[in-house]
């Protein structure tokens, strides 16, 4: 499972001219399941994402992770981020989950962000998404749940 996060001083998901998502400071995060993933890469990607010390403390110095900041999460499924681009000029999906896991995963990942202390919202699995963001630093980091895919 990956995760791709950026650092936001605010951002919102439209699905048909409509706000179905939106944060103020926190993290977006595109999230790609891909095949071989279950609930466990799930469980440690959302380890990552909260523990992952990327707000600045009083020193300016990212020592803050999102519930010290005091930030909210926006989770955004993102399928192309398992793209296979190493060969051609057209990414090849092979790697990523069919569309019922990769969903079934996608809003397993968001239950259990939900119960965390972190406000969390997400965007719809399988819409067509306009993810509007405002990259603060910039700070952008690739994250993957498990180091053998």
């Amino acid at each position: 499972m990956i995760g791709l996060l950026q650092r936001v001083s605010q951002a919102s998901v439209v699905v048909q001219k409509r706000v179905i998502a939106e944060i103020a400071r926190g993290l977006v995060v595109f999230v790609a399941v891909e095949r071989g993933d279950t609930e466990a890469h799930a469980t440690q990607l959302l380890g990552r994402l909260t523990g992952i010390r990327v707000f600045p403390d009083r020193d300016g110095r990212m020592n803050l992770n999102i519930l010290e900041a005091k930030g909210s999460m926006l989770l955004v499924p993102q399928f192309t981020l398992a793209a296979d681009t190493r060969k051609g000029n057209r990414p090849g999906f092979s790697s990523a989950a069919v569309r019922e896991e990769g969903s079934r995963l996608f809003e397993y990942l968001v239950v259990q962000a939900k119960k965390s202390e972190t406000p969390v919202c997400a965007g719809e699995f399988g819409a067509e998404m306009q993810v509007n963001i405002s990259n603060e630093g910039p700070v952008t980091l690739w994250l993957r749940a498990a180091s053998y895919h």
